[in-house]
């Protein structure tokens, strides 16, 4: 009688559902003998690797009777009561033989097994060990015995360890046992869960030379597999098959086939797809919702990302780190102001860091709306918390305090910048000579622009807007400065800025200004 190991590929955080089909239905549970422990290999494992050990689960047998249905084959059970053992008969407790019958009953036996698996756990790696757990059972250790221990053990030294699999499959090849289709999808679940998607492929690709077609299950794996190498068209096209094949897809699957449609851009997409995952009844979990997260930022649909939020909460679900970057993120960029501080401050009271990209976000919304207090406290929170400013995050304190026309402030963090090694780029030097117009400091207007020149930065056409901005707003004595700064930024506009002083003189300030604002619009054009 011979017994196949097979598998179904489940979610990436399920554990991995290994079956033992019997090819008879009815064939006889066989005593295991001494050859089968001497035939276990027993792995010197480390203290701390038996805490973190991976569980292995959900081995059984194909049409094995539940506990509930099957009693214990010992010497007081010929094999005229085996039939009828298999109904359910009641028992009065308080008769007399109650007790023994309980202690004879497969619960009472799968309870000693859960304790022996446990026993195996926490003893010493050699095989007297192991005996001295194991003969306790004696001569009446049968396989059905023997998937419920190994179903209740860990094993920390061979899970998703591919590279031993692989070795196993050779060596499987030398001895002539020709795998089956479970025994691909074994392979392919376990370097799925070790997060090497080309592997899974290299693997699947190998079944035909074997004369194996893959099944459902194997195909829906192959869709997260797939998509994780960007693979986008085989991944997809595996995925309209499974709905139209209904297969039976995991939460897993669903995120990648989401994650594929947010990269192409096709935010619809993604919440097509989770309407269907409801529909057929996979629940979502925490990765798919933070793929919808960050979605739905990219989308500039803050609204729906605070749908998607809710939705955790209310599922119980916890949010990560990853699902609170997400939804700043969403709501920085869409400058969703007070959703963006109180998910900052949600953050900072659960103890969860931020990166520099996370502060930036925040602070660059902050100089956009113009949260002075809110961004300096960030900011320095930002330094306290031991990370480094870089060019962007004081580009956006000096736009913020150069908006609010903050001379000082907007110069201190100047040079600030300076001394962390930062240069000034166009966007920061467009914010000082906005801030030095403000207040009508047209030398440090002239010395702002200078810099440009010293920095190897090309004035764009925004630069030029904001000098012709500063010009409205500059007494009639100070105009030629400007003009001459304007002159060597843009000379075809500079030429055309010089005739209209000129001609307009002291009496035309205000037709001036007028004009100066449309020739703006034409630079910003």
């Amino acid at each position: 009688m011979a017994y196949n190991l097979c598998s179904s590929p489940s979610s990436l955080y399920q554990p991995l559902c290994n079956t033992l089909s019997s090819s008879s239905r009815d064939s006889k549970p066989r005593t295991l003998n001494n050859n089968f422990y001497h035939s276990l290999k027993l792995n010197t494992l480390s203290p701390q690797s038996r805490i973190t050990s991976l569980q292995v689960t959900n081995v059984s047998l194909q049409d094995q009777k539940s506990p509930q249905e099957e009693i214990s084959k010992d010497s007081n059970f010929s094999e005229k009561n085996e039939s009828s053992s298999k109904s359910h008969i009641w028992v009065n407790p308080k008769s007399s033989k109650a007790s023994i019958l309980r202690k004879s009953s497969y619960d009472a036996r799968y309870a000693s097994l859960i304790k022996a698996a446990k026993s195996l756990d926490s003893c010493s790696p050699n095989k007297d060990a192991v005996f001295n757990i194991l003969g306790e059972f004696g001569n009446k250790l049968f396989e059905q015995d023997a998937v419920v221990i190994l179903n209740n053990m860990s094993n920390s030294d061979t899970a998703l360890d591919l590279d031993k699999v692989e070795k196993l499959f050779d060596e499987m090849i030398e001895r002539g046992v020709k795998p089956d289709n479970v025994t691909f999808s074994t392979i392919i679940s376990c370097a799925r869960f070790c997060n090497l998607a080309d592997k899974a492929i290299e693997w699947f690709e190998k079944m035909p030379s074997f004369g194996l077609d893959p099944d459902d299950v194997t195909f829906s794996t192959m869709i997260d597999s797939y998509g994780r190498v960007g693979n986008v068209e085989m991944a997809l096209s595996l995925y309209d098959r499974a709905r139209t094949e209904k297969w039976r897809l995991d939460a897993t699957t669903f995120s990648t086939v989401i994650r594929i449609y947010k990269v192409s851009g096709n935010f619809d997409g993604c919440l097509n797809v989770y309407e269907e995952m409801k529909a057929l009844g996979v629940k979502p979990n925490l990765v798919v919702y933070n793929t919808l997260l960050d979605a739905m930022g990219r989308a500039r649909r803050p609204w729906q990302a605070k749908k998607f939020y809710q939705d955790i909460i209310d599922s119980g679900l916890s949010p990560s780190q990853a699902t609170y970057a997400a939804l700043l993120r969403a709501y920085g960029r869409a400058r969703y102001g007070e959703d963006t501080i109180k998910t900052y401050r949600e953050m900072k009271e659960k103890g969860l860091s931020l990166n520099v990209l996370l502060y930036n976000t925040i602070l660059a919304m902050c100089a956009d709306l113009g949260f002075v207090d809110e961004a300096i406290e960030i900011f320095e929170d930002m330094k306290s918390s031991g990370i480094c400013p870089d060019s962007w995050t004081f580009s956006s304190m000096i736009t913020m305090s150069s908006c609010c026309g903050k001379v000082s402030e907007a110069e201190n963090m100047l040079n600030e910048m300076f001394e962390a090694g930062f240069q000034p780029n166009i966007f920061v030097l467009t914010s000082l000579i906005q801030c030095y117009g403000k207040t009508q400091r047209i030398d440090d207007v002239v010395k702002t622009f200078n810099r440009l020149s010293e920095l190897l930065i090309t004035p764009d056409d925004r630069f030029c807007g904001c000098l012709l901005n500063v010009m409205t707003q500059t007494p009639n004595e100070e105009l030629g400065k400007l003009v001459e700064c304007v002159e060597r930024a843009n000379p075809k506009l500079g030429h055309v800025v010089k005739l209209l002083v000129e001609e307009q003189g002291n009496e035309g300030s205000f037709l001036r200004r007028k004009l100066l604002i449309c020739l703006i619009v034409l630079a910003l054009k």
